[in-house]
């Protein structure tokens, strides 16, 4: 069995696009890369009403451990009336989310900029762990 060879490093870049935080995401997201993101994730997510936009466009790989800081973060943002989007155009994030059953969990949009439109289909709401929807 061959093991998967380790990936970059992950790291982020924050903009404000009006009231939002959009997280850029780059490298692996997984177990060894997930720590480094929890410190500063949780932060953005410890005010009232929190509008998060994470784009996951140059991440090339996710893992269980991603997808749980993923439900992390959106129960933190929910607990706290707040909002998650993420932003992807990866068949295959897609194909993570519906064969963990994540697919109605989260609300993922293929882009997102000033112009993008704030509106469309929510995430159900309540607490959910990875691999739960």
């Amino acid at each position: 069995m061959s093991e998967r060879p380790t990936g970059p490093a992950v790291s982020h870049a924050e903009r404000m696009v009006g009231t939002t935080t959009v997280v850029t995401l780059s490298g692996d997201v997984d177990l060894v890369t997930r720590l480094s993101l929890v410190a500063r994730l949780d932060a953005l997510t410890d005010k009232p009403r929190p509008d998060l936009v994470l784009d996951l466009r140059p991440v090339p790989f996710i893992d269980c451990a991603g997808l749980g800081l993923l439900c992390r973060v959106r129960n933190r943002v929910t607990a706290r009336g707040g909002r998650l989007r993420l932003v992807s155009g990866s068949s295959s994030f897609r194909r993570i989310l519906r064969h963990t059953g994540l697919t109605g969990v989260f609300q993922v949009l293929p882009e997102f900029g000033e112009g993008t439109p704030a509106a469309g289909p929510g995430p159900r709401q309540g607490v959910v762990a990875a691999g739960q929807g």
